[in-house]
């Protein structure tokens, strides 16, 4: 089943939906402070299972106290598509004093 590329009005509504995530160079970023290395470890741990349990991966850099993503999909042209939003939000779910509540 092939990815469909998201539009640019898409993607920005998509994007106001997720607070501190952005578009940079064609890719859906963002970056998280934690309280200790530890701790973005352990996210870096979370992200990586939530990554398998989608088959949609990310860059993932860590840090001291920090986490950043870079993600998109390669199997529609490095584009964004939903599978791209869709992590983001899974992400955003998981991480310490985000998501949900």
């Amino acid at each position: 089943m092939a990815v469909e590329p998201l539009s640019q009005k898409e993607i920005e509504d998509r994007l106001a939906e997720l607070p501190g995530w952005a578009v940079d160079e064609g890719r859906l970023t963002r970056s998280y402070r934690l309280g200790s290395h530890v701790a973005a470890a352990a996210l870096v741990m979370h992200v990586a299972a939530v990554q398998d349990e989608l088959d949609h991966h990310s860059d993932l850099t860590l840090g001291y106290n920090t986490v950043a993503l870079t993600v998109h999909t390669h199997s529609a042209g490095g584009a964004l598509t939903e599978k791209d939003f869709a992590l983001a939000r899974k992400v955003e779910d998981i991480a310490p004093g985000h998501g949900a509540h």
